[in-house]
């Protein structure tokens, strides 16, 4: 294939599989491995579950806000497990996903290094497969009680990136339900959409199918499949859930394609990474009926203004 060539089909997957809960360096390794399984089976974009590294922060929905003591402490773990970025542990990603020749998309706590080091965003990675770090996209609004754990991200990460699969973009969990936000996507010309997520069932799959079916686009929707077993008992939040459900998580993950149709998953209730083949030719095609970022749109109506400014805590001037 000659540089800046588009494949025109080619295999791409999500990986449904838990975190080794609130371990970095394990779950860095997890997703490794997994990138290695993906690539062997001639996988070449992978998507991970959000907030996959070091795992999704469940007890905010469980633990009562009056709870501080514990909160506090589960808190600070989860700063201590999370990751900078750029840093080592990007470092080990780029290296699979260079080793695997496979694009990944992982989503990970983030550490404001650029200040106070003690807050925390949610965040997507992209990672092409030459182990370059294209960029990373921050959450702009955690929901309801996410808001205990994570800052808002702001326009200066809303992006797409090229690839040799075409533009590769997306949006986080509820995100996707943020009309604009989905505009934006389309807007600059989103083939491949990820939807890395915690949400599962109704209406959730109905989502990723209209979202496929209104931008024309390839939908990845990731989630995790954990059990509760896969919570280490030293967490005291744990008894909060009822012994009885072995889950914390079933998945649900699935991949959809431009006219809205799931040809991989949903997978429930079971870890495994799912595969579905993209034909280029689709990418296109439907959007000579329904292209909603170009004649179907009406830019002499309707105007949307993305602000991709950085909102700095401090900035330092010399003398």
């Amino acid at each position: 294939m000659r540089e800046g060539e588009k494949m025109t089909r080619f295999l791409i997957a999500a990986a449904q599989v838990a975190p080794v809960f609130m371990d970095r360096d394990a779950t860095i390794e997890k997703a490794c491995m997994c990138t290695a399984e993906a690539g062997s089976h001639g996988a070449r974009l992978l998507v991970f579950p959000e907030t996959f590294v070091p795992g999704y922060p469940c007890w905010t929905w469980i633990v009562p806000p009056k709870e501080n003591r514990m909160l506090a402490g589960l808190y600070a773990e989860l700063v201590s497990e999370s990751i900078d970025v750029p840093g080592p542990e990007t470092e080990k990603l780029c290296e699979a996903a260079r080793g695997a020749r496979v694009f990944i998309v992982v989503g990970v706590n983030e550490r404001n290094t650029g200040s106070s080091g003690s807050s925390l965003y949610n965040t997507i990675l992209y990672i092409d497969e030459k182990g370059t770090l294209l960029g990373k996209h921050r959450k702009l609004v955690p929901t309801a009680p996410e808001r205990m754990v994570w800052s808002q991200g702001d326009g200066s990460t809303l992006d797409v990136y090229e690839s040799s699969l075409g533009k590769i973009g997306g949006l986080i969990c509820w995100e996707n339900y943020m009309p604009l936000a989905r505009y934006a996507m389309y807007a600059w010309g989103t083939q491949i959409y990820v939807a890395p997520t915690w949400d599962t069932g109704e209406p959730w799959l109905s989502t990723l199918r209209h979202i496929a079916k209104e931008g024309r686009v390839y939908v990845v929707g990731c989630s995790a499949a954990i059990r509760l077993a896969d919570i280490p008992d030293r967490y005291e939040f744990k008894k909060l859930y009822a012994q009885e459900d072995e889950w914390v998580n079933v998945g649900d993950s699935a991949i959809v394609n431009p006219d809205g149709k799931i040809i991989a998953g949903p997978s429930n209730r079971k870890e495994e990474i799912l595969y579905a083949e993209v034909d280029g030719a689709q990418m296109t095609g439907p959007r000579w009926k329904l292209d909603v970022a170009g004649h179907y749109g009406r830019p002499d109506v309707f105007q949307l203004t993305v602000n991709k400014r950085s909102f700095p805590f401090i900035s330092e001037e010399g003398p």
